[in-house]
């Protein structure tokens, strides 16, 4: 771990290759994020775009280049993961929740099995979090009582739960029907106004362009060109962004 202050960029990606086996999937990406920042990365299936993030979380090894998160090296051969994860928070595209417990209890899991910590204390900043993401009065319920929003809000508030300097989301709104998109990245937009850094790989393009402080287009494992929202979506210079961007808005 190096020494690491505000003023550095909180996750710094450099020069990150992947591979899945002779498949290259990412060719050489960096980019930098700054505390309270929120990135968002979009491209076409395939691009690498889950992958990267996926490597931010140590979810995946990379073969070259460097990560660093708030100082620490990813690629240390002495990495503790659990450590790491508790700084960084990642919500994924299927909720993954414990079907058998209620959503109050999903939340509490790893703070009290993983991180020891009082169960008390962990049940009241629990409670605190149902609050946060507008579940109030579903403490009780459990996941198969919840909607697809709910549930995706449950897990949000689970990895909040290991209080996080960064949070991670992956397509979050990918298996939700419309009606509930908009609870989950209401959601996200509260955590980003409260100064979280936030970086996610979304397809929601109004969304991206009304949260995002800088937004990354990536294909074919590389990021093609990059800009804050308010040039990047009206005056985009490289031509797969141009494809990209005509497709989908």
């Amino acid at each position: 771990m190096t020494d690491w202050t505000d003023k550095d960029p909180i996750v710094s990606i450099k020069d990150v290759h992947k591979y899945f086996g002779e498949l290259q999937v990412l060719k050489g990406v960096s980019l930098d994020v700054m505390k309270g920042e929120v990135i968002c990365i979009i491209g076409p299936s395939g691009s690498g775009k889950s992958t990267l993030i996926r490597c931010v979380n140590a979810l995946n090894d990379i073969q070259g280049g460097s990560i660093t998160v708030r100082g620490i090296d990813l690629t240390d051969p002495k990495l503790d993961k659990l450590a790491l994860r508790k700084r960084v928070g990642m919500v994924f595209q299927q909720y993954n929740l414990f079907p058998h417990k209620t959503a109050l209890e999903n939340i509490m899991m790893a703070p009290t099995l993983v991180l020891k910590e009082n169960e008390e204390d962990v049940r009241r900043r629990a409670q605190d979090l149902m609050k946060k993401v507008r579940l109030e009065g579903k403490e009780d319920a459990y996941p198969g009582e919840l909607s697809g929003g709910q549930q995706q809000r449950v897990a949000i508030a689970r990895s909040l739960a290991m209080s996080p300097d960064v949070m991670l989301f992956d397509e979050v709104t990918a298996a939700l029907d419309p009606e509930t998109v908009k609870e989950v990245l209401v959601t996200i937009k509260d955590l980003a106004q409260e100064g979280m850094t936030c970086i996610l790989v979304t397809h929601e393009m109004g969304f991206a362009r009304e949260i995002a402080d800088h937004i990354y287009f990536t294909d074919n494992g590389v990021i093609v060109e990059h800009g804050p929202p308010a040039t990047f979506f009206s005056e985009a210079k490289d031509p797969r962004t141009k494809e990209f961007l005509s497709q989908i808005l």
